[in-house]
């Protein structure tokens, strides 16, 4: 058994792919999903330190699972809050957003079902479809015409699995169009809205007014909000079904009240500070015009920039860090081969000088 992981681990090397373990660094952050800057935000943290000051029983422990001894008023008063906030009947926290995705995909749909999902899906997704005893189709990255024409042979129910910001590509997903298929087609829309939220305020689902047409939504809080967990969003009974059938759910433990303390004050802490994504969008402006070639949408916070040859991917990751500039490469095969990319986060934090230097160099490798 031994021989046969590090003969894997062996071939990874050799390639030039292994993946470790390393300590935060210090430097200019070009890698993280804080876009909003709130995971280091002085003001946030000293609002959250004063509700630990006024209820140290937050810190506890939850105790057990939500079903024994692990739920709690602050846990259904942030449900209710969150579902409230983005106009849904109803939310459940899960302690990620992976944990949210594997409950929903392999709880919902049945071995009757059919889950339609995009090619560069989440692989939370993924792994949740291999949990279930549905069909698993994959149609190409935001091609609504290959959708429509899996969506016309099918005969059983079907779901429709998309993130409304992909997190590799950096590119949005038409939405209102493949809500709109949905709706023709009689399928279940379920859309991730893990990079949108916050960054384009409650997320593609409410900018567009889509609660109607989107059976399911997941929205985490990792990412924009600065803090950890994930809801679903959706009606009372899809609610109740996850409750009663969701293994990630029953046999997880809870999450410990600070958390979703976290999570609410959060929330209203975005509504007071607009700011912050309005600084964000200026500096993905101020990206854009660098004219750096890339698959992304100009308007998002991820910018990859495509660079297939792993050598020269590896030097400009060096010569970045070099410069104090934290970025990530991805290698396959997290990417299809040959799309190998630096991929870029940008932040509200980030300053035009720091952005025009990274591009500087970024143009020298490509």
């Amino acid at each position: 058994m031994l021989k046969k992981f590090q003969e894997a681990l062996d071939k990874r090397t050799e390639a030039g792919i292994l993946r470790i373990l390393k300590s935060k660094s210090a430097g200019i952050d070009f890698y993280s999903n804080d876009y909003l800057g709130l995971a280091g935000n002085e003001e946030l943290q000293l609002q959250l330190l004063l509700k630990v000051q006024e209820n140290p029983q937050l810190l506890s422990g939850s105790s057990g699972s939500r079903l024994i001894s692990g739920n709690s008023n602050i846990t259904d008063e942030t449900e209710n809050y969150i579902a409230g906030q983005h106009q849904y009947p109803a939310a459940l926290l899960f302690s990620s957003g992976y944990n949210a995705n594997l409950a929903l995909f392999s709880t919902l749909p049945d071995r009757h079902d059919t889950i339609i999902v995009d090619e560069q899906i989440h692989r939370s997704v993924h792994d949740a479809c291999r949990m279930s005893h549905a069909k698993k189709i994959k149609f190409r990255h935001n091609d609504l015409e290959d959708l429509e024409s899996i969506l016309k042979k099918q005969k059983d129910p079907c779901y429709i699995a998309i993130e409304s910001l992909y997190s590799m590509d950096g590119d949005f997903a038409s939405v209102q169009e493949i809500a709109a298929l949905a709706k023709r087609y009689h399928a279940a829309l379920i859309v991730d809205e893990a990079h949108a939220f916050g960054v384009f305020g409650y997320g593609l689902i409410e900018k567009y007014h889509l609660q109607h047409d989107v059976f399911a939504a997941v929205i985490t809080y990792g990412k924009a909000l600065g803090a950890h967990g994930a809801a679903i969003l959706c009606d009372e009974t899809v609610r109740s079904y996850l409750v009663n059938f969701a293994s990630p759910f029953i046999y997880t433990t809870a999450s410990q009240d600070f958390l979703w303390a976290a999570v609410k004050t959060g929330y209203e802490f975005l509504k007071l500070k607009p700011e912050l994504s309005e600084k964000l969008h200026q500096n993905i402006e101020i990206f854009s015009n660098q004219n750096i070639e890339t698959p992304s949408s100009q308007t998002s916070p991820i910018q990859a920039v495509l660079l297939p040859d792993n050598q020269q991917l590896k030097n400009l990751q060096k010569t970045l860090s070099d410069n104090e500039f934290l970025t990530y490469a991805v290698y396959s095969p997290t990417v299809r081969t040959g799309t190998e990319r630096l991929r870029i986060c940008l932040h509200s934090f980030n300053t035009e000088k720091e952005i025009t230097e990274l591009t500087g160099i970024i143009k020298e490798y490509i």
